[in-house]
């Protein structure tokens, strides 16, 4: 008997939680029942301005949102803010299990930011969902939608990072106010999220920023310098190797000296790098830091070509491929290059007259590398004016968290902290160190995200800690 009562109030508490969704617009997903980590999720198509300094009745932009109901009472609700620019909301969908575990009881809200996903697109056509290639542009298409942007270089600026921001303040403010309601935000999420605060204040109990970008102002990090963001994080890897008694006798030598000759090597017989991807040996092994079970296997690997035995290429590579397959592969999985350029440029660049001559230069005297750089030099769209937003902070800050890997190749660790310390003059900022971790540490380090996440959320909040993360 008493067991039917239980089970007869959580089944009245999961239809009350379904009712309040759709109360709110939110009505069961077509594509639920397509993916088993999507079941039970309700959707929602919000209209809003296009252009937020346009008359109220001018065209308006579609934004998505998916929200996971909490199973019985709401304790209330989370935005989680992917990152990017160019990721949609997709990418935090495999990361339901761990961030049911850091929210307990919460109800989680993941929209597509506009220009990703299911919402508004800058090419419509090309990213449509039935196009050629799904949302990734796939041949002719990248010309066409290139040529759209180009007689239309107004519409740069309805995608820019305040317009998502505006956007987010309008989600969020339709949260249950009778409940707490938090914010998260990873990597570019970060920067929106930030931007979303210097518009005005926003009405949440609590914010969680994961990989915290650098202050944008900041010349060391912009994405020009991204290259030598990865290089600084990839001679860690190196120095390690050498305090390592096994690496360090794996190798025979320092790592880096070992590495030197095989690019020196490399340069002069290029059959070497027969195996790996792109045959750029400084930017494959650039990418594979931001893996853990990828990055570790770099010694090896430089051991491997420098003896031309072993498979250890190909070890590296089903590394990456393995933690490809943990992010899953929705229809809205593509990032939207068109949007990564537009914003990139427009805000996240400081140095606009590099030339390809002057980052060659510079990018040979280092070990490790990245394409970003490249990706910035005589940009291809069209690009939009910063506004009196850039480069600023917040007047008033919710309490904040955040989450910062010291091997973190994207979002440097260094740029966090500098972040922070300016944050601090503005209110609360609670600051976790993940010694070990790369970017996005819900996924790289979740065990040191949920339990950190939990005390904050549950008001035990502490200046600084430490977390070590683990393989």
């Amino acid at each position: 008997m008493k067991l039917t009562v239980v089970r007869l109030f959580l089944v009245l508490m999961m239809f009350c939680s379904a009712g309040a969704s759709r109360a709110l617009g939110y009505t069961p997903c077509a594509d639920a029942d397509k993916f088993a980590d999507l079941k039970g999720s309700v959707c929602k198509t919000n209209m809003l301005p296009m252009s937020y300094e346009a008359a109220t009745d001018g065209p308006q932009a579609t934004i998505f949102v998916r929200k996971f109901p909490a199973a019985g009472v709401s304790r209330g609700a989370v935005w989680l803010v992917s990152g990017g620019p160019g990721e949609s909301g997709a990418s935090l969908y495999p990361m339901l299990p761990t961030l049911r575990r850091s929210f307990p009881g919460f109800d989680l809200l993941i929209p597509d930011h506009r220009g990703t996903g299911y919402s508004s697109r800058l090419c419509p056509q090309e990213e449509g969902v039935d196009s050629l290639g799904g949302m990734a542009l796939a041949g002719a298409e990248w010309g066409s939608c290139f040529q759209r942007l180009g007689a239309h270089p107004e519409l740069a600026k309805d995608f820019s990072i305040t317009s998502a921001a505006q956007d987010l303040r309008r989600l969020v403010e339709e949260s249950d106010r009778g409940k707490p309601v938090y914010i998260y935000g990873v990597s570019y999420g970060t920067q929106l999220v930030l931007r979303a605060l210097q518009l005005g204040d926003v009405r949440v109990n609590g914010v969680i920023l994961d990989s915290l970008v650098p202050l944008q102002n900041a010349a060391a990090w912009d994405l020009s310098q991204r290259s030598n963001v990865v290089d600084a994080v990839g001679r860690k890897v190196l120095a390690d190797c050498d305090t390592d008694p096994a690496c360090h006798a794996a190798l025979g030598e320092e790592a880096a000296v070992l590495y030197r000759r095989v690019l020196a090597q490399a340069s002069q017989t290029p059959a070497m790098l027969a195996d790996i991807p792109g045959k750029n040996l400084k930017r494959f092994l650039g990418g594979a830091l931001d893996v853990p079970a990828a990055r570790q296997r770099i010694p090896l690997l430089i051991k491997a070509l420098a003896t031309g035995r072993g498979d250890e290429p190909g070890l590296t590579i089903a590394a990456l491929q393995a933690a490809g397959a943990t992010l899953g592969a929705y229809p809205q999985t593509p990032p939207s290059v068109p949007l990564v350029s537009i914003i990139s440029i427009s805000e996240n660049n400081l140095r606009p007259q590099l030339t390809m001559a002057e980052l060659a230069q510079e990018e040979a005297q280092l070990l490790f590398s990245s394409r970003l750089p490249e990706l910035l030099v005589k940009p291809a769209l069209p690009t939009y004016p910063r506004d009196v937003y850039f480069g600023q902070l917040p007047q008033h800050l919710p309490p904040l968290l955040v989450l910062s890997g010291t091997y973190d190749p994207k979002t440097p660790y260094e740029g966090a902290r500098e972040h922070v310390a300016a944050l601090r003059k503005i209110g609360q900022v609670d600051w976790l160190t993940v010694h070990g971790a790369p970017h996005f540490i819900l996924w790289t380090a979740p065990d040191c995200f949920a339990r950190h996440v939990q005390d904050f959320i549950d008001g035990r909040p502490a200046r600084d800690q430490a977390c070590q993360m683990t393989l």
